[in-house]
């Protein structure tokens, strides 16, 4: 099976985060970008994912809810700048309860061939100071888990997919 990998090297305001999926460009694309779907995978395992909001177009607004089993709430929001099916997105991200510590997302969709596509998620964040804060809070697990649970998304759509017609 496949790993997640995630780079933060010290003193940058960046981290980078990949996955190689067994699963064409454009179901994985789907995967991130499908209100329905990202509710599946999207955030901590334990929590429920709601998505608010979520016009995937340069400009569009995404908003998303997660709540926890003693139902505090964890909301997150940004903004598209860029979208390009099925290779690219460009948007920020911002935690609702931390106001004014933005980070830019870069995901890019890379085909590998023979149905495999890599992911990698670029995040670049206002300064050390943030992205430190962030990976202090415990969220390298948030961030790695749905990786996972996108990987076994992606497996069940694959096989729900119906064949192609005879010919």
């Amino acid at each position: 099976m496949a790993e997640t990998s995630l780079t933060a090297e010290p003193g940058k305001q960046e981290i980078v985060i990949s996955r190689v999926f067994d699963a064409p460009r454009d179901l994985v694309f789907k995967a991130c970008t499908d209100p329905e779907l990202i509710s599946q995978w999207w955030g901590p395992k334990t929590f429920t994912t709601t998505v608010e909001q979520m016009n995937v177009r340069p400009g569009g607004v995404w908003r998303v809810v997660q709540r926890d089993a003693e139902g505090n709430d964890y909301a997150f929001f940004g903004v598209y700048h860029e979208v390009k099916p099925p290779e690219r997105i460009v948007d920020t991200f911002e935690y609702e309860a931390m106001p004014g510590h933005v980070l830019l997302e870069t995901e890019t969709f890379e085909d590998l061939g023979g149905g495999r596509t890599k992911m990698t998620d670029h995040l670049v964040f206002q300064s050390v100071e943030d992205r430190d804060g962030m990976l202090q809070s415990g969220s390298q697990e948030e961030m790695i888990g749905p990786m996972e649970r996108l990987a076994e998304l992606l497996e069940n759509m694959k096989a729900q997919k119906p064949a192609a017609p005879a010919r």
